[in-house]
């Protein structure tokens, strides 16, 4: 499989025509585990917020509701450290038991917002998700600076985040808000396009699209929590 990966850049022209040049198969190989992943967060979701049951057990329970959040970044480290040393399948459980978790913990949204504006901000997620990836696919610049810049300003976003814990400024609230679409946007396009300068120069490992994929899962859920900040219509009842 891993020699397969190597040469699937040269292997030809794919569907889309905007940047049948620049993708290989790796590349929509990432996308589909991307999209398999975002799937089973939002099927798992869905069963947790239409059980009572379930929403009870995490809501009264905060140690759970903590324990799980950990388990997402234990997974997530696992993942990444690991990935060059399991099989593919082990790899593939780590991903989707991280968007198993991460759909349990999304369940709480609907509590908070009307499904409808839940629904409509997945979908201006998606659509600017994949207009700039397309941008980091076609571009012939290079997108490090920006993605270092992005990295750093994360950092500052996550610091004055837990500043605002203590602060609770309405003001200081909103602009995290617009920073945290505006770097999760530039980061999906540095992240596209390293992936892709990985795969062109034949640095593919056999687990590399899920690796991948996961660094795009989490540019999107982000880009999503974000966003639904700003256009989520919140539940009156």
């Amino acid at each position: 499989m891993t020699n397969s990966l190597l040469n699937y850049a040269a292997r030809g022209p794919v569907p889309l025509p905007a940047v049948r040049d620049v993708i290989s198969d790796a590349l929509w190989m990432t996308y589909r585990w991307m999209t398999l992943g975002l799937t089973t967060t939002g099927v798992v979701a869905l069963l947790v917020a239409h059980s009572p049951a379930a929403l009870s057990l995490l809501l009264e329970n905060r140690i759970l509701f903590y324990a799980l959040l950990l388990g997402q970044l234990g997974v997530v480290f696992a993942l990444s450290a690991l990935a060059s040393k399991v099989s593919t399948t082990v790899a593939a459980l780590l991903f989707f038991g991280y968007a198993a978790l991460t759909g349990v913990t999304f369940s709480t949204l609907f509590l908070v917002y009307t499904s409808s504006s839940i629904a409509a901000t997945f979908f201006v997620t998606a659509g600017a998700f994949a207009g700039l990836s397309v941008v980091g696919l076609v571009t012939t610049h290079d997108l490090s600076a920006m993605g270092r810049f992005a990295l750093f300003a994360l950092i500052g976003l996550i610091l004055a985040s837990v500043v605002n814990i203590f602060l609770r400024s309405s003001g200081l609230d909103w602009l995290l808000t617009i920073g945290g679409v505006l770097i999760f946007a530039g980061l999906t396009a540095y992240d596209t396009q390293r992936l892709k300068e990985l795969f062109r120069r034949g640095e593919a490992t056999a687990n590399l699209p899920l690796v991948g994929a996961l660094t795009l899962y989490l540019d999107f859920i982000n880009m999503f929590l974000f966003l639904l900040r700003i256009f989520g219509s919140r539940r009156r009842d």
